[in-house]
């Protein structure tokens, strides 16, 4: 590109599309915030879950399961990149070659000491408004898994759990 034709960007998300692929960042509320890269127990929790819902996912032709990083662009505003992402057969359409566009059936956070405040407060508010359907939040250090279930427009707390994720969604619990 010439430096005739050259424009800065004028938005944050111009911004984030400008990163370099495999970049650790997110759109929140319009601002960008990047993190380091996850620690060793997030990183054995994150691949060993991913797998065993990928394997489900796949034998029973549910849908596409994807894991960070990976864009999912929830609107205008917000652009997140959760650790494991479900999107059901029925809904892949919003699936594009950078990422998908809409709300995914089911995320998976794994709380790093960095972006812990992040994903149990503001982004699960994100998540309740933009329709994901079920959200789960994963402490790799206890084990403890908090799930919620969007019913009426509001997520309602699933069972908290050690060790698994018994999603409402596939109808299947998961151990990690």
């Amino acid at each position: 590109m010439s430096i005739d034709t050259y424009r800065p960007p004028r938005t944050v998300m111009e911004v984030y599309e400008m990163l370099p692929e495999g970049t650790l960042c997110e759109v929140i509320e319009n601002q960008l915030y990047m993190a380091p890269a996850p620690n060793e127990p997030h990183q054995k929790l994150s691949i060993g879950l991913a797998s065993a819902i990928y394997y489900f996912v796949e034998r029973h032709h549910l849908g596409e399961v994807r894991a960070a990083p990976y864009g999912v662009y929830l609107n205008e505003k917000n652009v997140f990149q959760p650790d494991i992402l479900f999107i059901s057969s029925g809904n892949i359409k919003g699936i594009k070659n950078n990422g998908f566009y809409g709300s995914p059936d089911l995320v998976i956070e794994i709380l790093s000491p960095s972006n812990a405040q992040y994903d149990l407060i503001q982004k699960k508010k994100i998540y309740e408004r933009c329709g994901v359907k079920e959200f789960w939040v994963i402490d790799p250090m206890s084990k403890e898994a908090k799930g919620f279930y969007l019913s009426a427009k509001k997520y309602i707390p699933l069972a908290t759990a050690r060790g698994k994720i018994s999603s409402k969604i596939l109808s299947h619990t998961f151990s990690f």
